[in-house]
């Protein structure tokens, strides 16, 4: 008996343990099922305010002098004297007496001409005193009956006053040449090249150098057509010429360091480039070899690569939009009172680097999202980080 039990007694315990596993598996409280929730997007946002800017154009050119000229004799001989300055690089001052020619030749020119005037004015005070003579002798005679002009002396009179002035412009002729001796610089200005020598005889017409004005350099810079819109250029009509000359800021880097030339537009070329569709307007810096007021400011040397930014209209009350708030050209991200994302309609003034102008569309304090979003929709719920910032606005 007692091994039978042995046996029965330890399959009842397992029986009963099974039969309560069950029973608690099926009076056991259901857990509620959810459907997963995924959070709502934080974004950064910035409030929207109206600022007035003042447009500028960004564009590069190289300085050229706004004057250049060649170096021609205007008479034949062979060169006296050359000043020191007229030397490649060389600076010379306005009325500067660049070259002479010998002079001698002319300066006998001249006295051989003085000495004609002075036989021609003979010559007519003789034919004059003739002709008087004449008439008295005419009157004595004839009374007042008309003398012949011949008797007058009047072909005679008219003779010797076209040798006169005849002798009076080879004078002129001849003190002009005697003038052109001298090569004289008509600016203030340095010297581009130099091809003559003391001693040299040259030849009237020749070229002896080239030289250019340092009182003023220019800049020609190419436009697009589509910066027109935000500029009061001086364009070439038909009419009386443009008032308008944009203030002009142009700056290079020299020595690590970058310096800065004001200036103005002074005119735009009459057509526009076929190949590129550009227009060029001209910029002009006076006294560009001046140090400026510190006195430590490089020239604006003739060749220099530049940037140019040219001051264009003055626009009020428009919204700097940072890039990262636009979806796509015309459409910016704005979160609403309900932290809800609103895709809205803007009209955009001009698109920058760093920002996008936008005329209307947008209200005062509004919040601009400033987080890159992979999917948006319009409405839909967004967490905001910080609603404090505002929009940096670059001037």
């Amino acid at each position: 008996m007692k091994p039978r039990l042995k046996v029965i007694l330890p399959i009842a315990v397992l029986a009963v343990g099974i039969a309560a596993a069950a029973t608690l598996m099926i009076v056991r409280p259901q857990a509620a099922s959810r459907p997963p929730q995924t959070p709502a997007p934080m974004v950064r946002v910035a409030a929207a305010r109206p600022i007035d800017v003042t447009l500028t154009v960004r564009t590069f050119g190289t300085v050229a002098p706004a004057a250049e000229i060649e170096l021609i004799p205007e008479v034949s001989g062979r060169v006296q004297r050359i000043d020191p300055a007229l030397a490649d690089g060389g600076f010379f001052r306005r009325g500067q007496v660049l070259l002479e020619i010998d002079p001698r030749d002319y300066q006998l020119a001249v006295e051989a001409a003085a000495a004609e005037v002075a036989t021609a004015e003979v010559r007519l005070t003789r034919e004059q005193a003739e002709a008087e003579i004449a008439r008295q002798e005419w009157a004595n005679l004839h009374g007042s009956e008309p003398a012949p002009p011949l008797v007058l002396h009047q072909p005679q009179l008219t003779e010797a006053r076209a040798a006169l002035a005849a002798a009076r412009a080879r004078l002129e002729r001849a003190r002009l040449d005697l003038e052109r001796t001298q090569i004289i610089a008509p600016f203030d200005g340095r010297v581009r090249e130099e091809h003559v020598d003391r001693g040299q005889y040259v030849q009237k017409g020749a070229s002896l150098g080239r030289i250019y004005s340092v009182e003023a350099a220019e800049v020609r810079l190419p436009l697009a057509t589509a910066d027109l819109a935000y500029l009061d250029l001086p364009l070439p009509t038909a009419a009386a010429a443009s008032k308008n000359h944009p203030a002009v800021r142009l700056s290079a880097e020299l020595g690590g360091r970058r310096f800065t030339w004001q200036g103005t537009i002074v005119r735009t070329e009459g057509e526009i480039d076929e190949k590129t569709r550009m227009i060029h307007a001209v910029a002009r810096v006076d006294r560009p070899y001046g140090g400026g007021e510190s006195g430590n400011r490089p020239p604006l040397a003739v060749g220099m690569f530049v940037e140019a930014a040219i001051e264009g209209h003055h626009v009020r009350g428009v919204f700097a939009v940072p890039p990262i708030a636009m979806r796509n050209d015309r459409t910016v991200m704005v979160v609403d009172r309900d932290d809800r994302l609103r895709l809205r309609r803007v009209e955009v003034l001009r698109k920058e680097a760093d920002r996008v102008l936008v005329t209307s569309g947008l209200r005062a304090g509004e919040l601009l999202c400033l987080s890159p979003l992979d999917v948006v929709t319009d409405g839909m719920a967004v967490r905001v980080a910080d609603a404090t910032g505002t929009p940096e606005a670059t001037p």
